[in-house]
């Protein structure tokens, strides 16, 4: 008797730029979220005044306030996400006050509110990131019931070599370099680290920024595991303290990118783009709330962390009015939201999100 085939799986995952129609997405989460642990690779990203402050609280709660105003907005984004048909799925809730560590050090958690930094989805795979801080070890366990999911269904799941973020990784005498000091970054080549935040997607066509949680070991370690059917294009950055590529470059439709003019100079971007319309970010609106400026992880260009619904549709933050206007003069369709009050806890839309299926197939947008 012959044997019977099985049907081929179809993978729920497929993902390869950041405008394609939007079909499903996971939405981070606030619960249990924690100040993060005390860590130079954490403190070098933030001004030293509230370096200190964050040192004096790593490990506990953030103020009620806090929370109860960015999870007010969260459920409005995920309520917005669900009207325009998108499928939202979400990570478990994690206690992070729970201390953790491997045999060289020890720490407790800080949150799953950006899926968009620990995981990088590239066509029908899921890639776990190897991530510099050590308050962020373990926190895909929190996604893994969807990952195995995904993988029973057909995707492709791989992790990055767990890196033992050992002291060799850290450079002890690292400062943030003065503006006109040639630039310099905390991590070392010790093993690769990356933040899939680092990364963004234009098809066979991928732009990294060099940040103080991506080295080059972990830029070239993607390199080699995608092979030669994609490029990986670094984007200079002048910010003194790097970390995350959607505040400084954001690919926004076919042939046209959205960058920092404070961050990116345009006359040094890779040739790939020279056909590319480059869209330059207007100057952020100031946040008055106190509170927030102090507590917030994320400078000022929070406002270029959009998400594209398609390659018209994109959604914005309400407070950012100059760019709600700049998106509709490049001819977008700006959706309105509120999401200020998440930048305590990594970031905006973009960061907030991680796109598991967009409508369309793997193409190439640059010569």
């Amino acid at each position: 008797m012959a044997a019977v085939q099985a049907e081929p799986l179809v993978s729920p995952v497929g993902s390869h730029n950041e405008w394609d129609p939007l079909e499903e997405i996971i939405v981070g989460r606030l619960d249990g979220v924690r100040i993060p642990s005390r860590h130079p690779v954490v403190a070098c990203n933030i001004p030293p005044w509230a370096a200190r402050l964050q040192g004096l609280a790593a490990g506990f709660r953030y103020p009620r306030v806090l929370v109860e105003r960015a999870q007010q907005e969260l459920d409005g984004f995920v309520t917005l996400l669900e009207s325009l048909g998108i499928t939202v799925r979400r990570p478990e809730a994690v206690d992070y006050g729970r201390r953790f560590g491997t045999p060289d050090w020890s720490s407790r958690g800080f949150c799953n509110s950006c899926p968009r930094d620990s995981m990088l989805v590239i066509g029908d795979e899921i890639i776990e990131t190897p991530m510099a801080w050590p308050c962020r070890y373990f926190e895909t366990h929190s996604y893994r019931p969807l990952l195995k999911e995904y993988f029973q269904a057909g995707a492709r799941w791989t992790a990055a070599p767990k890196p033992e973020l050992a002291d060799a990784l850290f450079d002890p005498g690292f400062r943030v370099p003065k503006p006109g000091e040639p630039m310099r970054y905390i991590l070392t080549e010790y093993e690769p680290v990356f933040d899939a935040a680092d990364f963004v997607r234009a098809g066979r066509d991928l732009f990294v920024t060099r940040s103080n949680v991506t080295n080059r070991s972990g830029i070239e370690w993607l390199r080699r595991h995608l092979g030669p059917a994609y490029r990986i294009h670094e984007i200079e950055s002048r910010c003194r303290t790097p970390m995350h590529i959607d505040t400084t470059f954001m690919p926004l439709a076919p042939g046209k990118v959205l960058v920092n003019p404070e961050y990116v100079d345009v006359g040094r971007l890779p040739a790939v783009l020279d056909s590319w319309e480059v869209l330059v970010a207007p100057e952020p609106e100031p946040i008055r709330d106190r509170l927030l400026r102090t507590a917030s992880l994320c400078g000022k260009w929070l406002s270029m962390n959009v998400l594209m619904v398609d390659e018209k549709r994109v959604i914005a933050e309400r407070h950012h009015t100059g760019m709600l206007r700049a998106l509709e003069r490049w001819g977008f369709e700006p959706i309105p939201c509120d999401l200020l009050h998440y930048a305590p806890f990594g970031g905006s839309f973009h960061c907030a999100t991680l796109d598991v299926r967009r409508r369309g197939g793997l193409e190439s947008y640059c010569p």
